[in-house]
């Protein structure tokens, strides 16, 4: 039996377990098989990371967006193993995972070896924090679904707990409370607009006595010449002119130099007050990496491949997303970390793996960018579709938040099907329909 074994299961790796097990039939009996599909994650259930910023905001609940993965696995017909990658043996085919404790520090699982005759390795990225003093202690984080519900709770104590008095600064009268995003990326952007409409919701419901507006300050500090650095100027000037008239601050050129209990202070000697920090500034690729047996890392940190997505060390290890560096002909600085990347890789290696199983020559991996998208919650969307070469075609207003909404139900098809991905979409609507917009408590 042939053993593939897929470490991390972000948004390509268990779309690519999902649909492995689909193509090879896993759920017959094991004596009619003859291949095993083995996903392994820290965490027992997935989300679509690209949501995290709703579950900060409190916008979407992630109890109705998880996944567990044992539960796609007896659906799918993979075995799941929890656990954390740690190290790896490729003389005799082993990943080895750390031990699994519960909160209180017992152990769950111990250190254990698993073997492989096929590695995919798509472990993710992880913050970037450039060595700023004070960033990693003192800023939040948007990686997990517990970092961005420690995030979620934190910002409705903040503006709770704003005092009646207003202050002001150089005269100018100033927010009872402020949120610091540092990152201009998608992250940053989505996670601005949707913090102001929660301002607002909470205002509504009577949590706190603020104006959702002017009392309760968003920043966001971009280190580069404008926000959204990867995405067409177009599509960042249309988005920063949206910013602006939801009163969020947007401070770039402006890099942070250290960061402190309740306040930022930037390269430029500003000081900028913050009551809460979240820091989307960018990422890089998980150390762990760098002790995988002799795998070719290059500066980022990142497995390098070739085409075909094996490691350039050894054959029999793939990878495929944020962790790995795949070359994008043409361009520079390779295949970009977004979400659709790590789709079309785990689309590329249902058919790879296959052909690898099969003994037929392994085809080649090219990425096709298909655009942008940015959500600023209910205030619209922005964004370009590209088809060929150039910029591509701009899009907004409704048509921008359709296709936007599309990309995650095309994850969950991927991983449900489309008769349930209708069936959960239809359910979501319900609950929206009967629940309040963001979560209260």
């Amino acid at each position: 039996m042939h053993r593939i074994v897929i470490v991390g299961g972000g948004a390509g790796g268990l779309e690519l377990a999902t649909r492995l097990s689909n193509r090879f039939g896993l759920r017959k009996p094991q004596r009619e098989r003859n291949v095993c599909v083995t996903l392994v994650d820290r965490h027992p259930a997935h989300i679509w990371k690209p949501l995290l910023h709703k579950v900060a905001a409190g916008s979407m609940s992630p109890a109705s967006h998880e996944l567990s993965y044992a539960a796609q696995g007896r659906w799918h017909g993979f075995d799941f193993q929890q656990g954390e990658l740690v190290g790896l043996s490729r003389s005799s085919k082993h990943v080895m995972l750390g031990a699994v404790r519960d909160d209180q520090g017992v152990e769950l699982l111990p250190q254990r070896a698993l073997e492989y005759d096929t590695l995919v390795i798509a472990i993710g990225s992880t913050t970037q924090y450039f060595g700023v003093e004070g960033a990693a202690r003192h800023a939040i984080a948007l990686e997990s679904v517990a970092q961005a519900e420690r995030f979620r709770r934190r910002f409705i104590e903040a503006c709770r707990r704003a005092g009646a008095a207003r202050g002001s600064e150089n005269g100018v009268l100033a927010p009872r409370m402020q949120v610091v995003i540092v990152g201009a990326g998608a992250t940053g952007v989505e996670l601005s607009a949707e913090l102001r409409d929660a301002a607002c919701e909470l205002s509504q419901y009577g949590l706190h006595d603020l104006d959702p507006t002017h009392d309760v300050g968003i920043v966001v500090i971009e280190a580069g010449p404008r926000i959204l650095p990867a995405l067409p100027e177009r599509v960042a000037r249309a988005t920063a002119e949206r910013l602006g008239k939801l009163g969020v601050t947007l401070m770039v050129g402006e890099s942070v130099a250290r960061v402190l209990p309740g306040s930022v202070l930037t390269g430029s000697g500003k000081r900028i007050r913050a009551d809460l920090t979240v820091w989307s500034a960018g990422v890089t690729a998980p150390p762990v990496l760098s002790l995988l047996d002799g795998l070719n890392i290059n500066r980022r940190g990142q497995l390098v491949v070739r085409d075909t997505l094996q490691s350039e060390t050894d054959e029999d290890v793939f990878a495929l997303g944020d962790c790995a560096a795949c070359e994008w002909p043409g361009k520079s600085g390779g295949v970009p970390p977004r979400a659709q990347a790590a789709h079309q890789q785990a689309a590329f290696l249902v058919e790879a793996l296959t052909s690898r199983v099969e003994g037929k020559t392994l085809p080649q991996f090219r990425y096709r960018d298909f655009g942008s998208l940015v959500s600023l919650s209910r205030f619209g969307a922005v964004g370009n579709l590209v088809a060929g070469s150039g910029e591509g075609l701009y899009v907004a207003g409704l048509v921008a938040r359709g296709l936007h909404a599309s990309l995650e139900r095309m994850h969950v098809a991927a991983l449900y099907g489309i008769r349930r991905m209708v069936l959960d979409t239809m359910a979501n609507w319900l609950r929206r329909s009967t629940n309040p917009r963001i979560k209260l408590h």
